[in-house]
């Protein structure tokens, strides 16, 4: 008998979710790899299959038998097993009869303990094709599905109903229950071109059999390039290019087992909608592929792609074509509509949406970031009056039919209608650019205008909703507030805005109605940011200590925060790094200890008497001078360099001088000396934060 054999594994049920196929797909074959994995069970390779109506695993050379274990168990420690003569003692003995042998058959093995008496022996490995039916089981029931069903009045649950269950081993059907289905070796083909039951009689036989006489392609990267390929070239022969979106050709994919491209087309006419809500259409609701031309224009070709061999393709292109038809027409009619009216005479209209019940309509909160957007256009040589007009305008799609029946249009819209209207293309960029990055990772608003009412919006939102207590809590962030922050901090950092953080805080919560202003607000607010750009840097393999150690000296702008961290974790590589920050921690303790914090203290140079506290001070006093233009400057990294020369003197300091002398008048001086180099590395970060391996320093003194 081989030592080893393929195993096949593959579930049917009626039509998967498309948008949940691949990652199905690849739990079910993590789940049987981990399960072999602790069963003990080497094989050769194992592969994932998913398509509509199946998934699957093939395993490639799995041994017929788990490998022998070998256990052990230990008995008393030797001093106890055996008396001054050698002789075994009753623990050596009852151990010995407890594992089934003689004492002459236990070992000596050396523990942490000391040594002990053992009894080792081998296990014969289980057969797996025993063991496969439980691998089985855990991996189906451990797939991401959120929500299970039911169906007849069967109390199996999974995602969708199941109807038959192949499991092989070798030539050998694994008896397996499984959703209340028995293993066979009966597959099935595709749906309508398969001619019935496909007996497998090895799991090597899967993916040929089902190509060949089931019309089924099952591994689900193969059939995704046969897809690709197919519409490229469609697209090549329109005269254009088709839009490859890889999340719709992942969706295409998990809808077709056999996939044939089609080229449709729609009435010219329909390109006056603006072009998203065509592409949007024909992607989201249709599954098409648009087709641009050359100069990167929708034209008015595109490409299906059917679940069938038809033998009258015509018929499939013909149908496509009449479902698309109705949907353009809505769509154009809804645009024509919405283009009789200046967006701006809309704004009355926003009077009569609420945003949040204790923050106002739609209107007061356009009012409010009409405002802000202005006060930050300041901040960043905008246009400051067409900042507060973007402010105005940037919600007055909400309220337009093409909106309220393509929701993803917001922005948008508002983009082509004053495009429409001849308005400035920086005031209609930006009605765009106000949803700026609409996910994680997204593309950042280009134009100055839009810059500011994106943020304006984002803060202001920010600001609103914790002053009336509705913060996120745990995983539950109705209001997108991480997205809002996450969104703001991105703008700040990537666009390197030099705007006070903490003083726009301010700004928008004085713009709340009075009773809703509090100073805490601002705090939380700022808190909450903090934690957001604490994960930006988390994200960047920024070490948290480089973070804290900036966070202590507050910087105004999230510019001079980043400089800072760029600057630090420079600094935490020097050689000098380590030791300077245990020096600094040391000094924040003795100051701290000594309750000295005194910005008017001075150093009084007649009162220095040890060569270390001279030298430090001279020291310190010389690079006040070399490290003030480059503070002024922002060039942070190349101060803290120069500020790594204080190692030599801060370690003679401490081992030479007694900072606490038992003289007030020195002990003053030599804590002011201290506070002055602390306030210096301060000018910077609070080194003393930074997690360095280094060597131990002796107490304070």
């Amino acid at each position: 008998m081989a030592d080893s054999a393929d195993v096949l594994f593959e579930l049917g049920t009626e039509e998967l979710p498309p948008r949940a196929l691949r990652r199905l797909g690849e739990a079910l074959l993590a789940g049987f790899r981990e399960g072999l994995e602790q069963a003990h069970i080497d094989y050769t390779d194992a592969r994932g299959f998913a398509t509509p109506r199946r998934l699957a695993v093939l395993i490639q050379e799995c041994p017929v038998n788990q490998p022998e274990k070998e256990s052990e168990r230990l008995g008393p420690p030797l001093a106890a097993a055996y008396d001054a003569a050698g002789s075994p003692t009753a623990a050596a003995e009852g151990f010995a009869r407890s594992c089934g042998v003689a004492v002459d058959s236990l070992e000596r093995v050396t523990t942490d303990k000391g040594e002990r008496l053992a009894c080792r022996w081998r296990e014969p490995g289980q057969p797996s094709v025993e063991l496969l039916p439980r691998i089985a089981e855990q991996a189906v029931h451990r797939l991401p599905i959120p929500k299970r069903m039911r169906w007849g009045e069967s109390t199996v649950q999974f995602v969708r109903p199941v109807h038959w269950l192949v499991f092989l081993m070798g030539e050998q059907v694994v008896s397996c229950e499984l959703l209340g289905l028995h293993a066979g070796r009966q597959s099935m083909g595709h749906r309508f071109h398969g001619s019935g039951a496909i007996a497998l009689n090895h799991p090597s036989d899967y993916e040929r059999r089902l190509k060949h006489d089931g019309f089924v392609i099952a591994p689900f990267d193969e059939r995704k390039e046969v897809i690709r390929s197919q519409v490229e070239r469609l697209g090549s022969e329109a005269g254009g290019q088709a839009d490859m979106d890889d999340d719709l050709l992942d969706e295409v994919t998990a809808l077709t087992e056999w996939p044939v491209a089609i080229q449709g087309s729609f009435d010219e006419a329909f390109l006056t909608v603006p072009v998203e809500l065509l592409v949007m259409t024909m992607k989201q609701d249709q599954r098409y592929f648009p087709i641009f031309d050359s100069t990167g224009a929708l034209t008015n070709r595109f490409i299906v792609v059917a679940n069938i061999d038809s033998s009258d393709p015509d018929v499939v292109r013909q149908g496509n074509e009449r479902v698309i038809r109705p949907r353009f027409a809505d769509a154009k009619f809804f645009w024509d509509q919405d283009r009789k009216r200046p967006l701006e005479s809309r704004l009355e209209d926003l009077k009569q949406v609420v945003f949040q019940e204790r923050l106002g309509t739609m209107y007061v909160k356009s009012a409010r970031v009409a405002a802000l957007a202005s006060d930050i256009a300041l901040l960043i040589a905008a246009d400051t009056d067409k900042a507060g007009r973007a402010g105005w305008l940037s919600r007055c799609d909400l309220v337009t039919e093409t909106v309220f029946e393509f929701p993803a249009m917001q922005g948008i819209a508002g983009r082509h209608l004053l495009t429409h209207e001849k308005a400035d293309a920086e005031l209609a960029r930006a009605m765009d650019e106000f949803y700026m990055p609409r996910h994680a990772g997204g593309d950042l608003p280009e134009t100055r205008t839009g810059t500011a009412i994106s943020l304006a919006e984002k803060l202001d939102t920010l600001v609103g909703i914790f002053a009336i207590g509705e913060s996120p809590s745990g995983d539950k962030d109705p209001y997108a507030l991480r997205r809002a922050a996450l969104g703001a901090l991105r703008m700040l950092k990537e666009k390197r805005l030099r705007i006070p953080l903490w003083a726009v805080l301010e700004i928008a919560n004085h713009r709340l109605d009075e009773a809703l202003r509090t100073e805490e607000t601002v705090e939380h607010v700022y808190a909450f940011m903090m934690e957001r750009l604490k994960g930006i840097y988390l994200d960047e393999e920024i070490d948290s200590s480089v973070f804290s150690a900036v966070l202590e000296v507050e910087p105004s702008t999230v510019v001079e925060f980043d400089r800072r961290v760029k600057a630090v974790t420079a600094f935490r590589a020097l050689p000098e790094a380590g030791a300077l920050a245990e020096a600094n921690k040391r000094a924040r303790n003795i100051l701290r200890k000594a309750d000295f914090d005194d910005d008017d203290a001075e150093v009084d140079a007649a009162q220095l008497s040890e060569p270390a506290e001279v030298q430090l001070s001279e020291q310190t006093l010389m690079l006040e001078r070399q490290i003030e233009p480059l503070l002024e400057s922002g060039d942070y990294e190349a101060a803290l360099k120069l500020l790594a020369g204080l190692k030599d003197p801060l370690d003679r300091f401490f081992v030479d001088v007694m900072v606490m002398s038992e003289d007030p008048v020195l002990r003053g001086n030599r804590l002011a000396l201290l506070f002055r180099l602390s306030r210096l590395f301060l000018r910077v970060a609070d080194i003393s934060q930074l997690q360095i391996s280094t060597r131990h320093n002796p107490e304070d003194r």
